[in-house]
């Protein structure tokens, strides 16, 4: 048994200790240097050890660190508020702050039912999410995301008005059809469910723009993300869309909505925004929600201890200022094409099934023939994480579930925005070594 005091997530693994990062690497206390393809886990969008962010927090924290938001408000916390509005969606006129992604997406759907009952609607009580989605680990953003895996040592505990639809994922459709001549049936479903529910029953529908954790970057196509827009709007049910890993730039743009031209009603946001300096997330909110409560109790029913805390706002402004004084939305961009295209050589191999994704948010799809698409029986991006490790590149693996839930194994890569071409050239030739590596391994 582990001796100590910390308990992780693998009880008996052996961790490597941090000493310190910089840049786009981490180093470990044995001296070993990483390369963080990664960014963490999707969070270190600026890199590490950014000097400016560090002043910052360190002024912040020297003229007050915490005062509870019920009682006061600060001055970093209104000007962190107001330069997310100038980025977000027009309309999208407010943000209430937490500490995290799982706190995000329960704050909007806590949000999303209290609009509901101040605008009348006290029936609307239903959420819809899609499966092979990914909102948290929280009871019920458990119940909200489609990760089989995940849910079903809790499922006894979720709440039974929470159901989910199927996810458009082209490489896979669930309809067995070809995304040039399909009327998105994806979309289609959306609004069967909402009718099989009682449209005056459904309050919300919640997806990923872009998928993250379950399924490694599928990114669906303009009609389908416009479709979902119109069945809600045509039954009075707000668009929510968890971006928590691609707002502030993962995608190459603010946030993954802006690809498709399109407003939700509710975004649910983390992870770069503190890029690992500070733990922060928040919803951004439409002015017809805030509105309506406005008109209604004047009070929104939901707080947190840490909401709004102006240490987190100061390292969090830091972080959104670094972004947009150094191009790195646009450095976002145009690294990911540059990514994506040294990927292709990877199609040669019978394994490789699909490469994807947008900005630096890309996934890798491994399949036993990548003619059939037939998932493979065994974890194979785990090991070709754990290869890549062990030669300095972090590189997310295990995103199991892409095919059906439970089946289908993928890689994610979603490095800081800083990385370099040369960086990258290092990531595709070291996946080219695992990949022939494991296939040896294992005789395929």
């Amino acid at each position: 048994m582990n001796k100590e005091s910390a308990l992780y997530a693998v009880i008996e693994k052996e961790y490597p200790e941090v000493d310190y990062g910089k840049g786009m690497y981490i180093y470990d206390k044995q001296g070993k240097r990483y390369l963080d393809c990664a960014a963490g886990i999707g969070v270190v969008n600026i890199g590490h050890g950014v000097k400016d962010v560090i002043d910052k927090m360190t002024r912040q924290a020297e003229k007050i660190s915490f005062v509870y938001g019920g009682t006061f408000t600060s001055d970093v916390r209104r000007r962190l508020a107001a330069k997310i509005v100038s980025i977000a969606p027009k309309g999208m006129d407010k943000v209430f702050f937490c500490s995290g992604g799982s706190e995000a997406m329960e704050s909007l759907m806590k949000i999303a039912r209290q609009y509901q009952l101040e605008a009348g609607r006290p029936k609307k009580n239903k959420i819809i999410s899609r499966w092979q989605s990914y909102h948290g680990n929280t009871m019920g953003t458990l119940a909200l995301g489609g990760r089989p895996s995940w849910r079903e040592k809790y499922e006894d505990f979720f709440p039974k008005n929470i159901s989910q639809i199927a996810p458009c994922n082209c490489y896979r459709c669930p309809y067995g059809l070809e995304e040039e001549s399909c009327s998105c049936q994806c979309a289609q479903e959306l609004e069967r469910k909402i009718k099989y529910e009682g449209p005056d029953t459904v309050a919300a529908f919640v997806m990923e723009p872009i998928t993250g954790t379950t399924a490694a970057a599928i990114t669906p196509p303009q009609k389908y993300m416009k479709k979902i827009r119109e069945i809600c709007d045509k039954y009075d049910v707000l668009f929510c869309v968890d971006e928590v890993i691609t707002g502030f730039g993962r995608t190459g743009k603010n946030f993954a909505v802006d690809h498709y031209q399109i407003t939700p009603d509710l975004i649910g946001f983390a992870k770069g925004l503190g890029s690992g300096y500070v733990p922060i997330g928040g919803v951004i909110v439409h002015k017809k929600i805030v509105d309506a409560i406005a008109a209604g109790t004047g009070a929104l029913t939901h707080s947190f201890t840490f909401s709004g805390n102006p240490l987190a706002c100061a390292g969090a402004e830091a972080v959104l200022d670094y972004i947009m004084d150094h191009g790195l939305i646009e450095q976002s961009r145009k690294m990911g094409e540059i990514f994506l295209e040294k990927l292709q050589p990877l199609k040669k191999y019978p394994v490789v099934g699909d490469i994807r994704g947008i900005g630096l948010l890309l996934g890798v799809e491994f399949v036993k023939n990548s003619k059939t698409k037939e998932p493979l029986d065994f974890n194979f991006s785990t090991e070709i994480s754990q290869y890549c490790f062990q030669h300095g590149i972090m590189i997310t693996g295990g995103v199991t579930g892409s095919a059906d839930g439970i089946l289908g194994d993928a890689l994610q890569i979603a490095p800081p925005f800083i990385i370099s071409e040369e960086e990258i050239n290092q990531v595709a030739a070291m996946l080219e070594q695992a990949i022939e590596e494991t296939m040896r391994k294992h005789q395929l």
